[in-house]
């Protein structure tokens, strides 16, 4: 116990320890006095396990014991632990359900039996001030679902049945009725079944559904007084009939998910979880671990945590993409943040990373769009050093350049720093204005960085998406309109379509848990993990595009008809239509699918409109639309030849934290960006040699017009193997220079043999 004033009674339960508890976990039991049977709502003072606005602190998923009965898990999704309310300091008011006490004494047990991620490691936490259990009157429905040990989903032709399931004992027999509604609202099945006396689960069976998104509303009726279930709507659950034919898999999959599991996903439902994003049709799953959590101390590694969801999406057949965080405090300086200020540690935390058995890692997040003054010439010499580690590994994974959100300086100044060579992929972001809520447009993002990649001579590297997804405005405790969710289904099949048609290889929806951020929902499932509409939709997009070769746009179109031509791989060609505006699209000897799956009835014609329509036509020669061989997802291995020694040397340019560039203020900084040297100005250059022999290295500078770099020592240096030397110089701007203005900083080096090492290109200014 912790005494605090705020807490009741001035004392309250902390725990916080990386001690690995014994076989029951870690553990509070409380003895409970009530004056009736019956269900009582659980309420708690308690952290949340996940971050919410007013506090980062956070704490392990809770399971609850009842009577010495079996513990279950408090498996809430994020939605609802970060709209709760704050209580005080780092607590929240936190509803944990409903409970079904007996009369007199109950003993209620908290217990913990997960590490979760704290600022500087992995520990056992909760803080827990008081608990509430307020008495609920009647008997009310405490969950829906449909299938068996899922998320409610199952394929087209297995039998499906709807478990319904309450939040107490019934003393008589109780009637439930349910009506089943399509993504549109059409009623398409309805009916009602039974409850014994003393049961708390029910179940029946569903008619046979076509593909697509269904919502089933549930209520109780005891025959006598009408519902008792605590409200006259119901309750209302999401399910998906997927379609029969499952994606491709393997290297041929072009379609991933974010998921973020460690903070998004409770641990008792990542089983379910990863079966639900393979069962949608990703290939891939984009996650990443907390580098301070990983490594609290210099070469001490904490990653078994992270390490079994990665476990657990390898077990679905699940691709992992891993993303490295910023470096830990001890790491940095208060000039590097957010890098490490020796880039050995990069390239250590990598190779541990690597060695994990991810199938990729991509080496940061949207580093052009932070709150800190770390600039493109820096963030390209940390990328350099970490792929060195990821490709020290034995069968190493792919390398990923870092998902940049928007094409500009930043990113023009890594490809100056020659980064691209050490990746495998390419790497970007993209979403739509967020003040597009009805209908959100593809941004031009796919479109930029393939152009930039052209000019860059890497139109051969295969390009990803690692982020897209649309903005929609949340509103707290409920789930996205209808509205939004038919404006969401639209958008994650359009914009995955655009995606594949500009050239990307591969393209990642953010997100496919459920995620409430700063008023804006990004998930493909409801808040009790269920599918929502556009869950279906990808579903439906995955299993028809296949391998989703883009062939060209479809002609021929009336105008306002917006048409993809894909070959699926599976000698078939797929069309995929829509229109501002309801217009028939002639579509001869085609098999007919919505935007969910099912097939459409034909004469000849199709009414197209916002909601895509695929239009299947068998081909005979599987090669027949394409004119070139089909170019892979990614390469499998990587298609780098080796690092040459020159590649493994690392050039890495370091100012005092009184000359760090502008703060990038989340990407919206405007020019200059560069360096603010005075007249003259001390720096030094890191050289490390990332091999596994002393290197002799020569160094060079080579500064704009007007300014002259001077070395303050020999500048052929001599490093030994995994090591870092530093050479100091003074730079000074002659009367002429410009001030304000970006001017180019260039460092180069060679080796003896005269392989010249990839250079180091910042921008400097003068204030």
């Amino acid at each position: 116990m912790v005494r605090d004033r705020r807490a009741s009674g001035d004392r309250y339960l902390a725990l916080a320890t990386g001690q690995e508890p014994g076989a029951e976990g870690w553990y509070a039991t409380y003895a409970v006095q009530v004056p009736e049977a019956g269900a009582y709502a659980l309420t708690a003072i308690a952290t949340a396990p996940v971050e919410v606005p007013h506090t980062e602190a956070t704490a392990s998923y809770l399971q609850l014991g009842l009577n010495g009965g079996p513990f279950r898990g408090v498996a809430r999704s994020q939605p609802y632990w970060y709209e709760s309310r704050p209580a005080w300091g780092d607590l929240s008011v936190l509803d944990l359900g409903v409970l079904e006490l007996r009369c007199g004494e109950n003993t209620l047990t908290f217990r913990v039996t997960e590490p979760t991620v704290l600022e500087s490691g992995t520990a056992y936490a909760l803080a827990l001030d008081r608990f509430t259990l307020e008495r609920r009157a009647g008997v009310r429905v405490r969950g829906v679902s449909v299938g068996d040990g899922t998320l409610s989903t199952y394929r087209h032709g297995e039998p499906a049945s709807l478990t319904v399931t309450l939040d107490g004992h019934p003393a008589h027999l109780l009637r439930v009725r349910h009506t089943v509604v399509d993504h549109v609202g059409r009623r398409v099945a309805a009916g009602d079944f039974v409850v014994a006396a003393g049961e708390t689960t029910t179940r029946t069976s569903l008619p046979p559904l076509p593909p697509g998104n269904y919502s089933v509303t549930v209520s109780v009726d005891d025959g006598v007084t009408g519902d008792i279930d605590g409200d006259a709507e119901g309750v209302t659950a999401h399910f998906a009939c997927l379609p029969a034919r499952p994606a491709v898999s393997g290297a041929a999959n072009r379609f991933g998910v974010n998921v973020w599991a460690t903070s998004l996903v409770p641990p008792s439902r990542l089983d379910a979880f990863a079966a639900a994003m393979k069962d949608v049709g990703a290939g891939w799953v984009r996650d990443g671990r907390s580098w301070p959590a990983g490594e609290p101390a210099p070469g001490a590694y904490d990653t078994a945590h992270h390490d079994r969801l990665t476990t657990a999406m390898r077990r679905h057949g699940l691709c992992p993409l891993e993303v490295l965080s910023p470096a830990p405090e001890w790491a940095m300086t208060d000039a590097s943040l957010p890098l490490p200020a020796d880039l050995r540690h990069a390239y250590r935390y990598a190779r541990r990373i690597a060695s994990r058995h991810p199938a990729a890692v991509q080496l940061s997040n949207e580093p052009d769009a932070d709150v800190t003054s770390s600039t493109g010439d820096a963030h390209a010499a940390f990328v350099k050093a970490a792929a060195l580690g990821v490709a020290d590994i034995p069968g190493a994974p792919l390398v990923v350049l870092p998902g940049i959100a928007q094409a500009g300086r930043f990113q023009d100044l890594m490809l100056a720093n020659d980064v691209v060579r050490y990746a495998d992929v390419w790497a970007f972001h993209g979403y739509p204005d967020p003040a597009e809520q009805d209908e959100p447009g593809f941004p031009g993002a796919a479109d930029q960085q393939r152009e930039l990649a052209v000019r860059h001579g890497a139109a051969d590297v295969p390009r990803w998406m690692t982020e897209c997804g649309a903005f929609f405005t949340a509103q707290p405790g409920v789930d996205l309109t209808p509205a939004q969710q038919a404006a969401q289904a639209r958008y994650v099949v359009r914009s995955t379509v655009e995606g594949l048609a500009a050239g990307n290889a591969r393209q990642f929806w953010f997100a496919g848990p459920p995620l409430h951020d700063d008023g804006v929902y990004f998930g493909l499932l409801s808040r009790e993990f269920q599918p929502q509409p556009a869950y279906s939709a990808y579903a439906a997009l995955t299993s028809l595009l296949g391998e989703a070769h883009f062939v060209g746009p479809a002609d021929g179109l009336p105008t306002g008809v917006v048409g993809f031509v894909f070959d699926s791989g599976r000698g078939e060609t797929v069309r995929v239509f829509w229109a501002a505006e309801p217009t028939r699209v002639p579509v001869p000897e085609t098999m007919l699918y919505d935007v969910m799956g099912a097939r459409m009835a034909t004469d000849g014609t199709v009414q197209v409109s916002r909601d895509p329509v695929y239009a299947v036509t068998a081909t005979k020669d599987d090669s027949a639309t394409r004119d070139e061989p089909p170019a892979p997802a990614h390469p499998a291995p990587s298609h780098r030849e080796p690092l040459s020694p020159a590649e493994r040397i690392v050039l890495s340019q370091r100012y005092a934290a009184r000359n760090a560039a502008p703060n990038k203020n989340d990407g919206d900084a405007e020019p200059p960006l560069g360096y603010r040297l005075s007249r003259r100005t001390r720096m030094s250059l890191d050289v490390y040699n990332l091999t596994g022999t002393t290197r002799a290295v020569t160094v060079r500078a080579r500064p704009a017009r007007g300014w002259a770099a001077r070395a303050e020592g020999p500048t052929r240096l001599e490093i030994p193997p995994q090591g870092r030397t530093t050479l100091d110089f003074t730079i000074t701007a002659d009367s002429g220079v410009e001030r304000r203005t970006d001017h180019r900083l260039e460092f180069t080096a060679t080796l003896l043999d005269g392989a010249a090492v990839p250079p180091s290109v910042s921008v400097v200014q003068l204030t």
